[in-house]
């Protein structure tokens, strides 16, 4: 996968303005809900979606734009955030009780998503929370963004489903479908 640098360094600028206190709200009150004693945001850019999370919760943040993952720790210093590809994450296997992404997935072409979900599923010990841009067909959107079907990425997986819906627009305007998945180890 390419990496267009500044691409990332204009979203990572941009990303201060994207903050939703309501989807922030979802991640912390989901966490909560599951008793997790630690979450891991891939993608997680300035940490916008992690802000809320109570001191409780182990914060950890990866990212391939460092200055976005500087601006992550100067909001939240107890957290610990890492510049790594989503193909290649720098944790033991199974330590992170869940593990999220918020459209990351729909920027990734087939082969590093593929490669990503490996990963993700290694890494979890528990949950994935999975909110992207939601189409059947993968169809590109724009640039690189395209429609993901991120059930169909998961079907080789032994999961269970716990929740997957549609965003309501108050959250994400998007047609982001939100997937909880209970891994099984």
């Amino acid at each position: 996968m390419s990496y267009d640098e500044s691409f990332w360094y204009t979203y990572t600028i941009e990303n201060e303005t994207r903050y939703n206190v309501r989807f922030a709200s979802l991640i912390r009150d989901t966490a909560i809900r599951l008793q997790c004693k630690s979450i891991l945001e891939i993608g997680c850019g300035t940490g916008i979606d992690l802000r809320l999370l109570p001191y409780t919760i182990r914060i950890y943040g990866a990212d391939r734009h460092q200055a976005a993952l500087n601006i992550a720790q100067t909001h939240m210093p107890q957290g610990d955030f890492v510049c790594s590809d989503i193909a290649s994450l720098p944790f033991y296997d199974h330590t992170i009780d869940m593990i999220f992404t918020h459209k990351l997935l729909n920027y990734l072409d087939d082969s590093t998503l593929e490669s990503g979900i490996y990963e993700i599923h290694r890494v979890s010990a528990r949950y994935v929370l999975s909110c992207e841009t939601y189409g059947h067909d993968g169809k590109q959107i724009r640039g690189s963004y395209r429609y993901r079907d991120i059930i169909k990425w998961w079907s080789k997986y032994d999961i269970d489903i716990m929740q997957n819906h549609i965003l309501s627009s108050d959250i994400d305007v998007d047609n982001t479908r939100l997937l909880l998945i209970k891994i099984k180890h």
